[in-house]
């Protein structure tokens, strides 16, 4: 004889603990209505109003005045590189943010667009075919690379496609630098010296030669490329992307081609790569191997990681950030540009540390204490390890030199503490709070300190370190990404 329900026992449930019979996700659906409040509800209340078509209008009024207040030479450097960036970070997402497929060769497809356009539209072999030919059949060899790639792919997930990928990335790169047989006279990829006098882009006699035209070209073309990709990500096809991207076995039960899924993921983005290498070709009007090796593609992966996987917008906002920050810290730029950015960086990781006000100010407050005093004792007792000045000092170098220990005529000082620095971090991560609490002064002292004995005159290696520091911060804040989803997972 069946029971009544409410003659059952009562079950016993830790608070917190998942019930037997109860979906957790349903009963829980007002907490997650609820809307966040103060500057992150606005936006997203914002968000919620300004539609995709309206969001894309906006974008594309204020990149089509970018030119009216930028010069020739920063146009190209900022907008141009951006629109560049977002094109190769919309490519990469369709493989890595839609489908969830680790391509680490994504940079050969971009190199193959800009060698075969090169060799189709320059005076290497003195083929001068117009851009509305050469364009579209380089765009075309590209996905069907892309798929060529993807066909032993098929099989593949997590770290062994990367592995593949990135033997192919590497390949491409040594292949162009060392494929160079004799025809009629010239190699066929020019070797290390690549290949020179590409010909600009000209459609119906209408040559795109300076840098706003080039721009406007290149803002035409990420409209056109974004609209298709957003269309793609609402289709059946794109939620099938995300399905696959999520559980590749529970999409494959659900019937879903998974391995068409691949190929058609590959061909897309290697496709906009292609196109991508088309235009860088003929805007630097010549393509070395060294455009196309390691420190573009972890760019690129940054881009897509900085705006969120799957976020269309968040790749043009990750590609403005990127792009900014490398123009920011690039060598020719002030020293104090970095120096700024690098103090800004420790003191929004001492933020992050601490989160506690009251505790921020006493680090802050050992921090600064603790340098005034080291210097002091330094300088009473040995004074040339005091008597160096920072690089481009000015007011606040003036400030810098008074706090930090600069060593004159002590050249393995910076190396020492370097090595130092590593070693505390390395400790710092495991200590207990109270205690990690107290060294935090003195490990933030000590970073100052290899900061401007080192870093501060290696301006290319500062770059990395820097953009490097900032991505972590960014992830700590956001591991999401700027404008991602976060993940919602059952533990």
């Amino acid at each position: 004889m069946d029971r009544d329900r409410t003659d059952l026992p009562p079950e016993n449930v830790e608070p917190g603990r998942p019930r037997v019979g109860v979906d957790e996700w349903v009963a829980q659906v007002d907490q997650r209505r609820d809307r966040p409040t103060g500057i992150a509800g606005v936006a997203r209340r914002i968000g919620e109003v300004v539609t995709p078509p309206i969001r894309l209008a906006i974008v594309v009024v204020l990149a089509a005045l970018v030119p009216l207040w930028l010069g020739e030479g920063d146009l190209f450097n900022y907008g141009i590189f951006v629109l560049l960036y977002i094109l190769l970070g919309l490519g990469l997402n369709v493989v890595v943010g839609f489908a969830g497929l680790l391509d680490l060769g994504y940079v050969a497809f971009f190199g193959f667009g800009a060698y075969f356009y090169a060799l189709l539209s320059s005076e290497h072999y003195g083929i001068h075919w117009p851009a509305i030919v050469s364009i579209p059949l380089v765009v075309l060899a590209t996905s069907l690379l892309g798929l060529v790639l993807g066909i032993p792919s098929r099989r593949l997930l997590g770290d062994y496609l990367a592995i593949v990928t990135l033997f192919f990335g590497q390949a491409f790169v040594v292949f162009v630098n060392a494929s160079n047989p004799k025809v009629a006279g010239k190699g066929l990829t020019g070797g290390p010296n690549g290949v020179a006098d590409i010909d600009p882009v000209s459609f119906f006699g209408y040559e795109f030669t300076t840098r706003t035209q080039q721009y406007a070209l290149l803002l035409a073309a990420g409209v056109v490329v974004l609209v298709g990709l957003h269309f793609l990500s609402e289709s059946r096809t794109g939620r099938a992307l995300r399905a696959l991207r999520e559980d590749p076995l529970a999409a494959e039960a659900m019937s879903i081609p998974v391995n068409r899924l691949k190929l058609l993921a590959f061909g897309i983005g290697a496709g906009i790569a292609g196109f991508t290498g088309c235009m860088f070709a003929t805007l630097l009007t010549a393509v070395t191997p060294g455009n196309f090796d390691v420190p573009i593609l972890i760019t690129v992966y940054a881009v897509v990681i900085l705006g969120g996987f799957g976020s269309l917008s968040g790749v043009i906002l990750g590609a403005v950030v990127i792009t900014v920050s490398f123009q920011f810290l690039a060598p020719e730029n002030p020293q104090n540009n970095a120096r700024v950015l690098f103090y800004t960086i420790i003191l929004l990781a001492i933020v992050l540390a601490v989160r506690s006000w009251w505790r921020l100010l006493l680090v802050l407050a050992g921090t600064v204490g603790l340098g005034i005093a080291v210097h002091a004792i330094v300088a009473a007792f040995a004074p040339t390890w005091t008597s160096g000045q920072a690089v481009e000092a000015g007011r606040f170098g003036d400030l810098i030199s008074d706090w930090v220990i600069i060593p004159q005529g002590h050249p393995d000082f910076g190396n020492v503490a370097y090595v130092a620095l590593v070693v505390a971090l390395l400790v710092l991560t495991q200590m207990r709070p109270t205690y990690r609490l107290l060294a935090i002064p003195a490990v933030a002292y000590l970073a100052a300190v290899v900061w401007e004995t080192s870093f501060v005159e290696q301006p290319a290696v500062a770059r990395w370190i820097l953009f490097g520091a900032l991505l972590v911060v960014l992830m700590n804040v956001r591991p999401q990404g700027l404008l991602g989803t976060p993940r919602v997972e059952i533990a």
